[in-house]
């Protein structure tokens, strides 16, 4: 996890991939919607279980609402 200390190394949902990766978390759901919420959900697990610090989970986060804010308004454009 050394290389993800600092919360400049995430800058992309891969980046959380890889992150979540590391503690051998492999997330294919099939749909982008549900890997997204379902990365939501480890990263938080892994927050509160500490094996992860505070700058690295809230740069996640922020990543991982970026990503679903965009997912959710390409849901909703496809059915307008």
């Amino acid at each position: 996890m050394d290389q993800l200390k600092g919360s400049g190394a995430l800058e992309s949902l891969y980046d959380v991939g890889q992150l979540l990766k590391q503690f051998g978390i492999y997330i294919y759901l099939g749909k982008r919607l549900y890997d997204i919420e379902l990365m939501d959900i480890e990263v938080k697990n892994l927050h509160e279980a500490k094996l992860i610090d505070d700058d690295v989970y809230k740069t996640a986060r922020l990543i991982i609402r970026r990503e679903h804010r965009i997912e959710m308004t390409k849901k909703e454009t496809r059915f307008i």
